[in-house]
């Protein structure tokens, strides 16, 4: 019989091939078979006896019972897993909620409950799993426990604040001017000002010889020759991070100059004022704390700076006169420092009592050279005096420098210390002058008359002659001491005013 079905089959299979390439091709000839509807019949009648051989295979009854069994089993171990599934779930969840000390007890009891019907399939491995899943959130919630209990019992550890390195503050002697250069601990470099025109290759060969490739900060405190003189010479000879001036402007060559050579390099300058933080080293606190306002005067525009590093300050404070340093006090900012650029100069204009007694320093730098200001004033150096601060004058002392590691402060020279005169600035004591007796007054009379009748032609001889006065440069105007040199003044030339005020060398 099953021989029979196989048969049937095959030849059912054959007859359904050929039927369809009749289909196909439109007949038949080796089968004499014409046309596709005969080919169609061939095909149905194929198909047919396809279904009666298929009909007649014997079916193994060992087979039907096997894939009973493998089904009956599938669906055992289907229902088992889901039975499994169903008592893991709520363990689960109340693992998870064990973490709320108010329900752990509930949730124990509840794990143990949905033991029940795996312990009695598996009892042995269903109690370990439930019991690991139990300790293991136990374990986990008391270590949730420890966190938080050590969050709100202890402070978190923060990395170490303490300075590294050093910081060096260098005054730069540029006689009658002002510059400031920083050197901070990680080597990034701050130049504040820049001296008079003439001090412009001072100051840069000064950089270079301290290693400085790049300025990352440069400022110009405000736009007096005095200030920003050698800045243009800077910009030309390094790199340039960034670049801060007060927003007020001059028409002078000088001023002029700076600004060329910033639109040469394509840099940008940002408005110097207060509430600026400057990023210079992560270990430095660099703040502008004015101008505070608007002012029609250039000094009181100045911007002032004040750098801490650790424990130690440093105020640099351009020409601020006393009222920018009201309005500095006014604004609540921080002004107490260790190291004060006295402003101005040492002019009386600077230093106001209050202010000094705000920023209540240590010691106290006056940059300063040769000039006709009266700078520093004995009033400056008296209200310094009195506060016991340690004093320092390029003039007297050429380059200064200050350094720092954070705690400590140490100076490159000794403090000044005025004469034991009675006042700085007072000349050479002369020689006290007796009234002379009459018969000695008229021999005297006579003497200087006689004298001044020959020295009259010596006299007219000598002032030609500083008329003929020429000087190549400032410096040599300085180290005359005839600086500064104001129009019509012997030796006073355009050349010498670069900023074409009437007064040379100032």
């Amino acid at each position: 019989m099953e021989n029979t079905a196989v048969i049937l089959i095959l030849l059912s299979m054959v007859g359904m091939i050929l039927s369809l390439i009749g289909l196909i091709k439109g007949n038949l000839k080796f089968l004499r078979i014409s046309g596709r509807k005969n080919s169609l019949f061939l095909l149905i009648s194929c198909f047919v006896l396809f279904l009666v051989g298929g009909a007649l295979v014997p079916v193994d009854d060992a087979t039907v019972s096997k894939t009973n069994s493998s089904q009956g089993s599938g669906e055992i171990a289907s229902s088992k897993t889901e039975e499994v599934t169903s008592n893991k779930v709520p363990a689960a969840t109340d693992t998870g909620e064990a973490s709320n000390g108010d329900k752990a007890a509930n949730n124990k009891q509840d794990s143990a409950n949905n033991k029940v019907p795996v312990t009695q399939e598996k009892p042995v491995e269903n109690t370990v799993d439930k019991s690991e899943t139990v300790d293991n959130s136990e374990t986990v919630d008391n270590s949730v426990d420890k966190v938080v209990n050590q969050t709100t019992e202890t402070p978190v550890e923060r990395p170490s604040t303490t300075p590294t390195g050093k910081l060096k503050v260098h005054y730069i002697d540029v006689g009658q001017g002002a510059s400031q250069l920083i050197i901070s601990p990680s080597g990034k470099v701050m130049l504040i000002d820049g001296g008079n025109n003439d001090d412009e290759e001072r100051v840069v060969n000064y950089l270079k010889k301290q290693g400085v490739k790049k300025v990352d900060v440069l400022i110009g405190t405000h736009p007096d020759a005095d200030h920003i003189g050698g800045l243009d010479a800077v910009v030309d000879a390094f790199d340039i991070g960034s670049i801060y001036m007060p927003k007020i402007s001059s028409n002078t060559k000088t001023f002029e100059s700076l600004l060329t050579s910033i639109a040469n390099k394509n840099l940008k300058v940002s408005t110097a004022k207060a509430g600026i933080t400057l990023k210079l080293d992560d270990q430095l606190t660099v703040k502008m704390i004015a101008p505070v306002n608007t002012y029609n005067d250039k000094n009181n525009m100045s911007a002032v700076i004040k750098l801490t590093f650790g424990s130690n300050s440093f105020l640099f404070t351009g020409d601020a006169e006393a009222e920018s340093e009201q309005d500095m006090l006014s604004s609540g900012a921080d002004l107490k420092a260790d190291v004060l650029l006295v402003g101005h100069h040492g002019s009386n204009s600077s230093t106001s009592q209050s202010f000094l007694n705000a920023v209540n320093p240590k010691y106290a730098v006056i940059q300063v050279g040769d000039n006709s200001y009266g700078h520093p004033t004995d009033r400056i150096l008296k209200r310094l005096a009195d506060k016991k601060v340690k004093i320092y004058r390029n003039d007297k002392q050429g380059n200064i420098i200050f350094t720092s590691n954070g705690e400590k402060i140490t100076t490159s020279q000794n403090e000044w210390k005025a004469p034991a005169t009675t006042t700085v600035d007072t000349p050479v004591d002369t020689p006290a002058v007796t009234k002379p007796s009459s018969s000695a007054n008229s021999s005297t009379t006579s003497q200087s008359s006689s004298s001044s009748t020959t020295d009259k032609s010596p006299a007219k001889q000598e002032s030609s002659q500083e008329t003929n006065v020429y000087y190549k440069n400032c410096t040599a105007v300085r180290e005359a001491g005839k600086a500064p040199l104001y129009k019509g003044d012997p030796g006073y030339s355009s050349k010498l005013d670069r900023d074409g005020d009437g007064v040379a060398c100032e």
